[in-house]
């Protein structure tokens, strides 16, 4: 009863000390909901990016095989080595396949931003062409919706035939008739032969937005260098293979670039999770900082309650007094006042958590960031906030539970 008690005292703190109470509260509002806000958005983007951002850039269970990583550290020694480095090509390709003793899908990808034409004139600028071999769609799931895939014959004859994305098919032939239709790319003729299903976005950038052409054809050349591609992609058919498949290819690679045992290889081979370790550390450490950050925040917040909590101890001297009269203990003191001082906190860390998870769900609707409440960061702020009540009011309660009684009957 002791807890319901102070519970039912602070709430009715609450409503007659209106002002008060507010400032009370403010800290540790504003301590959790910055908490919820910023670690949702991180916690949105740490999903976004392991899950479908690998996905749509590396493709599950993928090796990349490129002419640099996909992030570039090092001075200008590293770089200039990089720039030695020959570009990766269809005939890397070609030698990892016959390498690989394992079964795998491999296919090779190019992408640039262009403009794209329909024969009636109209046009759309900023989509992103990739030029690819038809392995390329099963590895990143890419599924057409309307029409076929580009065969296996058509991409090795560099047949000028095209895949579109639903937001090039409606821009170009609104009227619904883009299949079998022509577009020009670079100013050659392509004529649609799929449409891809909606693919949504990613950071805010359509991936409906683009143009699949065989990497053989004339608009597929994209790099200057003939038979030059950006990368080579390897998924083994069994994913319990993905280790073995790894080292065929490393090995493939070195073999085709004649590389003697011990010389450095001129290539990346790269996994998914290793070019998105970059992510990983800075996820880390923005989890690890950002309870530091909101406890500046609830520091302040515990100030203000410790202080208002001395405040509203001096003005119940008297309650104090007669409780202890009464034969209330000293730790019956102490506990009152610690409940009134959590409840407070309490009720500052939901409205925060309120506030927060409203905030966060904005963020989410109108910013391209991805944003995912996490259970485990709400009840983190609770408990925050919780915590602040009661570190906040040790000292006032303390200090309550040591008047001597006498002198406190006496207090006006």
């Amino acid at each position: 009863m002791q807890f319901l008690e102070g519970a039912r005292l602070a709430l009715l703190q609450l409503r007659q000390e209106k002002l008060k109470s507010a400032f009370s509260l403010l800290g540790v509002v504003i301590g959790v909901m910055f908490l919820i806000v910023v670690v949702s958005v991180v916690e949105g983007m740490d999903r976004y990016i392991t899950e479908d951002f690998a996905e749509q850039v590396f493709g599950v269970n993928s090796i990349q095989v490129r002419r640099a990583p996909s992030v570039q550290v090092g001075g200008p020694a590293a770089q200039r080595e990089i720039q030695r480095r020959p570009r990766v090509n269809l005939e890397d390709a070609e030698a990892i396949q016959r390498g690989l003793t394992t079964a795998a899908h491999v296919g090779v990808e190019t992408r640039a931003g262009r403009e794209i034409r329909s024969d009636a004139g109209l046009r759309i600028e900023g989509v992103q062409l990739s030029a690819i071999s038809p392995e390329i769609l099963q590895i990143r799931a890419l599924r057409v919706e309307e029409g076929r895939p580009f065969s296996a014959q058509e991409a090795e004859r560099g047949v000028p035939v095209a895949i579109v994305g639903m937001t090039v098919a409606e821009a170009l032939y609104p009227d619904g008739d883009g299949l079998e239709s022509r577009i020009r790319i670079q100013g050659f003729p392509y004529r649609i032969v799929g449409i891809l299903e909606p693919q949504g976005s990613l950071f805010g950038i359509s991936l409906d937005n683009q143009v699949l052409v065989p990497a053989r054809s004339r608009a597929g050349r994209i790099l200057p260098e003939r038979g030059a591609v950006s990368g080579i992609v390897v998924q083994p058919a069994d994913p319990a293979d993905f280790r073995a498949v790894q080292l065929e290819v490393e090995a493939a690679m070195r073999v085709q670039r004649r590389l003697a045992p011990g010389e450095p290889n001129n290539f990346e081979v790269e996994t998914a999770e290793e070019s998105l370790a970059f992510w990983d550390q800075i996820s880390t450490v923005l989890f690890l900082a950002l309870p530091g950050l909101v406890g500046i925040s609830l520091v302040v917040g515990g100030i203000v309650i410790m202080n208002i909590m001395l405040v509203s101890v001096m003005e119940r001297t008297r309650e104090v007094g007669v409780r202890k009269a009464l034969g209330a203990r000293r730790r019956d003191i102490v506990a009152q006042f610690l409940v009134e001082a959590t409840t407070l906190s309490g009720i500052g860390a939901l409205i925060g958590v309120g506030i927060g998870i409203g905030l966060t769900a904005l963020v989410r609707t109108f910013t391209p960031l991805p944003a995912a409440i996490a259970p485990q960061w709400v009840i983190l702020g609770v408990t925050l906030g919780m915590g602040v009540g009661i570190v906040a009011g040790v000292y006032p309660a303390v200090r309550a539970s040591r008047l001597d009684p006498v002198e406190a009957l006496r207090h006006e």
